[in-house]
């Protein structure tokens, strides 16, 4: 089953649709969820190995969420390392952990300070029992605050996420907590990782490519997607105002008719 959500956050996602979000007046998204793509391609373009980009990557997560707070964004949402990622290279497995460990050591501080509530979403028994502690700490240590909720996908990967969700269903119904006659789409998303989250507005992925690469695949259903042509590295708080901008001028219909 899904961790457990904090009471307060499960109010921003209680809507008639039960997980669809409503943007405020304005055209600001309330949930933004971004693929930081081009680490390596930022680093191999300056003759540095590919860790050098994952560490400016890291820097530009800092500045995303300061961005986030200053445009008024309620929920962030980061795919950090996806369940595929695991194929790579032993060192740079390495690496990447390593850096996981040393971000959420300096900056979980920080977060707190500014108001961030962090938790991380996607499959955590792949990780060392050492960095589930740091998730676990980070989450702790942040919970009650409201400024903004950070999410992290990691070890993440969307069509693993809604088959371990249809299997738990079906456990529920087999054990006869759950009325198949009760199954619809509300109930399902409550056996999601991302439980009494509201689903992303806005969808970004940086470096050019234009495929969601696994993830969120239930959740961005309606997501309006934007593809920058920048490294995440590069990116800061201009790339996230112009995404936001081009998001606020699109009409969002769910399906239905114009005029």
């Amino acid at each position: 089953m899904n961790r457990a959500v904090p009471s307060e956050r499960a109010a921003v996602a209680s809507d008639a649709d039960g997980k669809r979000s409503k943007t405020r007046g304005g055209g600001t998204p309330c949930h933004v969820a971004i693929i930081m793509d081009g680490n390596g391609r930022w680093a191999k373009s300056r003759g540095m190995p590919r860790v050098a980009g994952h560490h400016s990557g890291a820097k530009a997560v800092r500045r995303c969420v300061e961005a986030a707070i200053d445009q008024g964004v309620e929920w962030l949402t980061l795919f950090a390392f996806s369940s595929e990622n695991w194929r790579r290279p032993e060192g740079e497995v390495m690496e990447l952990t390593s850096l996981l460990k040393q971000y959420l050591r300096s900056e979980v501080a920080e977060l707190a300070k500014q108001g961030v509530c962090f938790r991380v979403i996607g499959d955590r028994a792949r990780f060392s029992p050492e960095l589930r502690a740091e998730f676990d700490r980070a989450e702790r240590e942040t919970a009650g605050n409201h400024r903004l909720n950070l999410t992290v996908a990691l070890s993440y990967g969307g069509r693993d996420e809604i088959v371990k969700a249809a299997r738990n269903m079906a456990h529920a119904v087999q054990a006869g907590t759950l009325d198949v006659e009760a199954v619809d789409e509300q109930a399902f998303g409550r056996f999601l990782w991302t439980a009494a989250m509201p689903d992303p507005d806005l969808l970004i992925r940086t470096s050019g490519e234009r495929r969601l690469s696994n993830f969120l695949l239930w959740q961005c259903a309606y997501a309006e997607l934007v593809f920058m042509d920048v490294l995440w590295p590069d990116f800061d708080a201009a790339h996230l105002a112009l995404a936001l901008a081009d998001f606020a001028r699109r009409d969002r219909r769910y399906g239905a008719s114009v005029g």
